[in-house]
């Protein structure tokens, strides 16, 4: 494993490589981790591909310094910029794959083929699209993450009448309870939020570059549903799978 830093208008994007194989890979992190999550498949992948596993805003090592929220173009110059290559593939998980669908839609000539694992961004949530996409929403987004007690309480009170899954509960007060993972997750939501994958435009790209890409999901995942990826079903280059975990 060898760790880099490229310098990115402000900023200094921080970044893994992993294997020395022919082929050029490159791996998006899910929410709140970062490159070094993919340096278990060095000892698999590492002889027949290079991975190159970037850190994203606000994320790992990686000093965001930009005004602007990040987007397609910025991951394309940012994978530009650290590997020269005419083409590329993609392993992504969970935010990373919603970044890896855009990145596909909008630049399918630069993609050999992309596997998502657990990707976010099939399915709009009202919450994401009103904190994000709107003015008014991200103020209260904001405002939330200062003081989430409203929150909490809405949460809680829909746990008691099982209007929300535990499981689901669980999963959000582990990002909400502590404060300064609050004031991350407002950042890390607002710079991500021009990451918008188009069904539609998926499906072209892939029939018309000849792309395979390949949905991985878990049989038991209440976050992440295998049903989002229903309406690739009859794409002869998009296969989903599920596996049991």
């Amino acid at each position: 494993m060898s760790q880099f830093t490229l310098h990115y208008k402000s900023s200094k994007i921080n970044y893994y490589v992993y294997g020395r194989g022919p082929n050029v890979l490159f791996c998006l992190h899910g929410y709140g981790e970062n490159g070094s999550s993919f340096q278990f498949l060095e000892k698999e992948l590492g002889s027949l591909y290079t991975l190159y596993a970037v850190d994203f805003p606000f994320h790992g090592a990686t000093e965001w310094a930009e005004t602007e929220a990040f987007t397609a173009g910025d991951l394309l110059s940012v994978v530009s910029g650290i590997r020269s290559a005419n083409s590329f593939s993609m392993l992504a998980y969970s935010m990373g794959g919603r970044a890896a669908m855009h990145i596909l839609q909008e630049f399918p000539e630069n993609i050999e083929r992309v596997v998502l694992v657990a990707p976010d961004g099939l399915h709009v949530n009202f919450w994401y699209w009103l904190a994000t996409q709107t003015f008014a929403g991200n103020k209260l987004f904001q405002a939330t993450m200062n003081d989430p007690k409203w929150f909490f309480a809405f949460l809680d009170g829909a746990g008691k009448m099982k209007l929300l899954d535990e499981s689901i509960i669980k999963f959000v007060h582990h990002f909400l309870d502590n404060k300064e993972e609050r004031i991350l997750l407002y950042k890390r939501w607002s710079v991500m939020r021009k990451f918008r994958p188009c069904i539609a435009a998926l499906r072209k790209a892939c029939s018309e570059k000849n792309i395979p890409l390949h949905f991985v999901f878990g049989r038991h995942d209440r976050i992440i549903l295998s049903k989002r990826a229903d309406v690739f079903k009859k794409e002869a280059n998009i296969h989903v799978k599920l596996i049991d975990a």
